[in-house]
């Protein structure tokens, strides 16, 4: 400031742009506002899960150790999107029609891109083309829609529900361009999810998800009704339990008042000088008589019936899972896909006999054999129906 008080030109333009500190601290406030410090931990914990499925995935199709660390998350505009990606990218959208509702948005360099387009193809990723190709392109757009499949599947572990994806669309980002730009959401505010992604010594780059900060707060907000869910259940479960315990006791107590009392009038009455044998009887008492039991006439039938069949051989089957796919689909198989199947990781196979269900087990291994230990069967009964 000058000695008349007035301010100059370069102290007024400080106070309309405003320091890189001020801006960096308006940043985050706006992002505390938008977002509170539990919904970014929740946001990462799920990043954590889904993309540590992803990465072994990936690991698995490019034959070299993946790494990916914790992501950090942020908020992003709309309008800041070329300062956020001024270098040509792959984008890769991706639409929650099951479980979840909306789009996100998976971003990787062009660079990047090139190096897992080229392992894909059986090459060693150290000359991968400045630029991607059709086929190039097509590889990518596999290795993503894999990873993006296994995601869906972690995803529905850890919401406990069902989350299906539509399948995923690939496109050349150049936002500097205005090319490919139709599959960023049209959300002004966005919510960045940036993973560290290492693929052996070949690259140590960003793979970045971009999602509606609606969308965020969705699965925030099934997260969290989950847990409440659940804690509710708990509750619940600990209520009727307490209950079941009272009334117990009430009953234990109302039992132990009528022995005092049965034992108190005995007593009283072994006191009175009037001998047994002339006393009034007040109780007929009569020893139980039971009738032994008879298997029913069904059961034996059952049984004489299966001792005639007992050396009929058949067919016993362990079902992993199903999926059902398109021709097309089927069609573009090679070595290395991997089929997802309607089945979580962890839960228990199916044990056919006939193609009949019978039991359900888990899988084991017996001297580099695999086996099935049975965990839980249908009643023999119900496994005579099946079998007719």
């Amino acid at each position: 400031m000058n000695n008349d008080n007035m301010l100059s030109q370069d102290e007024i333009d400080a106070l309309l742009q405003g320091s890189d500190d001020d801006y960096e601290s308006l940043e985050q406030e706006n992002v505390d506002q938008l977002l509170t410090e539990e919904e970014r931990d929740i946001l990462g914990e799920i990043g954590n899960i889904s993309f540590g499925s992803s990465a072994t995935t990936l690991s698995t199709l490019l034959n070299q150790k993946v790494e990916i660390t914790t992501p950090g998350i942020s908020l992003i505009y709309h309008h800041d999107l070329a300062k956020e990606f001024p270098h040509p990218c792959v984008a890769l959208q991706v639409e929650y029609i099951n479980g979840l509702s909306g789009v996100n948005l998976f971003i990787i360099s062009q660079k990047d891109a090139t190096i897992i387009a080229d392992l894909m193809l059986g090459g060693t990723g150290k000359d991968a083309a400045p630029e991607l190709n059709d086929i190039q392109t097509s590889a990518v757009e596999e290795a993503m829609n894999q990873m993006m499949g296994t995601s869906a599947t972690s995803m529905s572990k850890v919401f406990q529900k069902k989350i299906d994806i539509s399948p995923p669309s690939l496109e050349l980002l150049n936002i500097m361009e205005g090319e490919g730009t139709k599959v960023v959401p049209p959300e002004e505010t966005l919510v960045k999810v940036a993973f560290k992604l290492k693929i052996g010594e070949l690259m140590d780059s960003d793979i970045m998800q971009l999602m509606p900060l609606r969308v965020a707060k969705q699965m925030v907000g099934s997260l969290i009704h989950r847990d409440m869910a659940h804690k509710n259940d708990s509750n619940e479960s600990i209520k009727i339990t307490e209950e079941k315990m009272a009334e117990e006791q009430k009953i234990m107590k109302d039992e132990k008042q009528y022995f005092d009392y049965e034992q108190d009038r005995s007593m009283n009455t072994e006191k009175q000088d009037t001998p047994y044998e002339s006393r009034p009887s007040q109780t007929d008492v009569q020893q139980a008589t039971f009738s032994e039991f008879e298997p029913s006439s069904i059961q034996k039938t059952d049984t004489k019936n299966l001792d005639m069949l007992l050396d009929v051989p058949l067919d016993v089957t362990v079902e992993l899972g199903r999926t059902r796919r398109s021709v097309r689909e089927i069609l573009t198989l090679s070595s290395g896909s991997i089929i997802e199947l309607d089945k979580l990781a962890g839960e228990p196979v199916d044990i056919l006999v006939n193609n009949k269900l019978v039991a359900q087990g888990e899988v084991v291994v017996i001297d580099e054999n695999f086996g099935v230990r049975v965990t839980d069967i249908v009643s023999q009964r119900d496994r005579l129906n099946k079998l007719r």
